[in-house]
């Protein structure tokens, strides 16, 4: 018994083994990544590229602690409140929208909204350029629409362009609309959907990327 202990104890442990074993992979994945010839574009020297900030700093600043105490906080069900502090920082807003939730909006004045539009809880608008929305439109919960991308083949520098949705557009739960994009009249795009192209009018689109599933109205 005490011969069958020791053989035991000598024997090297499974795991202090793998873990040996997994050094040593990772660091020679390191080593080969250091040493390979594959293009990394240093971050640090990235630039605004094509985006023009339309407002000073201080009123940067200002909205930033606007919208992180009122329009993205949960507490003020009002419509009105959020309604009547976009317009003062500069949005265009029609009559008749609703937002009663929390939404977040990067730049007020880089946004146009038109009569009877509703908006869902967490929505986001990622606004560096325009983003004009028509009327009738329903944007739903957590979808996000951004403005901005980087140049991701040379130096990943800022590159923005406005997004348009045309009247009757609903824009479906956790959707994802990207830069440069026209969603045309009464288009419906459904759930977890990414919008990376501009979109015909009345139809339903879906799926990432999207695509054209049928037509809005069969009549």
């Amino acid at each position: 018994m005490a011969k069958d202990k020791t053989t035991t104890s000598q024997r090297p442990h499974p795991a202090a083994h793998g873990t040996g074993e997994g050094t040593a992979r990772f660091n020679g994945a390191s080593s080969a990544n250091s040493t390979g010839s594959g293009k990394v574009i240093d971050l640090g020297l990235a630039g605004k590229g094509n985006y023009v900030a339309r407002r000073g700093v201080l009123t940067e600043i200002m909205w930033f602690f606007i919208e992180a105490a009122v329009i993205n906080n949960k507490f003020v069900p009002v419509s009105a409140v959020r309604v009547w502090l976009l317009r003062r920082f500069g949005a265009r807003i029609g009559s008749g929208c609703r937002m009663p939730h929390p939404i977040r909006v990067k730049a007020p004045w880089n946004l146009e909204v038109g009569d009877n539009c509703w908006f869902g809880v967490n929505a986001w608008l990622y606004n560096q350029a325009l983003i004009r929305i028509g009327s009738n439109v329903c944007i739903s919960q957590d979808a996000f629409l951004t403005t901005g991308s980087h140049d991701l083949e040379r130096n990943m520098d800022l590159r923005v362009a406005p997004i348009v949705i045309e009247d009757g557009v609903w824009i479906t739960s956790k959707c994802v609309v990207q830069m440069g994009v026209t969603i045309g009249r009464s288009t419906v795009v459904t759930p977890l959907s990414v919008v990376h192209r501009s979109l015909d009018a009345e139809g339903v689109y879906g799926g990432n990327p999207v695509r054209f599933i049928r037509k809005r109205f069969t009549a």
